[in-house]
């Protein structure tokens, strides 16, 4: 992963509708006692490599001339709370930010949850942006497990191992979110059954293709599909 790759993922999510102005953040574990993290207040349009900050993850700025993200606690938290993690990115994404708002965890009323290794994307409880209280409780959220959690009052996180990962996570997680509430608004959404959800989790497991050299020529076909289902308004889950 590298700064560039960082910017265009949130040239990205912004285009996707999932980032807007200088609102969300988006890191990655450059090492692993560090991090690159977006700057704070610069907007998304204007974000170039040189602007992303490396940090250790004590906080302390070890490369790059900008002040990192506020919320760069609970970044960091995640990381040392979760090895496994390469990738955070923090959006305020519409759907997923009525649900926040209105404190309702997202039920598995979609397999795609499988994809987010939940039953059900918790929400964190309120604390105010950028303190250490909420990234304990953020910590302490992803610590269960599970790859996504809402921000009670506030927006959604999604994780992986790298950075396209975690960008498609936080997609993925927005569209869970506009399914339940507009299912929400049309009547009682059936949830799937927990041994379901953990069939989905493993049928995904072996979902795809296998690494090999030979498929790298599909890749920028597979992109140009990908764009022509977002252009379209449909929304790859991942099996379906």
């Amino acid at each position: 992963m590298t700064r560039a790759e960082l910017t265009r993922t949130a040239a990205d999510l912004l285009g996707a509708g999932l980032l807007s102005g200088t609102a969300g953040n988006l890191s990655y574990r450059e090492a692993p006692d560090r991090m690159a993290i977006t700057p704070s207040g610069i907007p998304y349009p204007e974000l170039r490599p040189e602007d992303v900050v490396v940090t250790d993850l004590s906080g302390r700025v070890v490369e790059g001339e900008r002040k990192p993200s506020s919320e760069l606690p609970f970044h960091s938290a995640i990381y040392r709370a979760r090895p496994d993690v390469g990738a955070v990115v923090h959006t305020h994404s519409p759907f997923a930010t009525v649900l926040a708002i209105l404190h309702k965890p997202i039920p598995a009323v979609h397999y795609a949850i499988a994809t987010l290794r939940v039953a059900a994307v918790p929400v964190v409880p309120y604390s105010t942006f950028g303190t250490d209280e909420l990234a304990a409780d953020i910590a302490s959220a992803f610590s269960a497990g599970g790859d996504a959690v809402l921000l009670a009052n506030h927006g959604a996180i999604a994780v992986a191992s790298d950075l396209p990962g975690a960008a498609a996570n936080a997609e993925t997680l927005e569209f869970l979110a506009c399914a339940y509430y507009r299912a929400l608004a049309v009547g009682d959404p059936v949830v799937l059954a927990p041994d379901e959800v953990e069939r989905a989790i493993e049928a995904y497991a072996g979902y795809g293709q296998a690494a090999d050299a030979s498929l790298s020529s599909q890749g920028a076909d597979q992109a140009a599909a990908r764009a022509g289902e977002r252009d379209s308004g449909h929304h790859d889950v991942r099996g379906s």
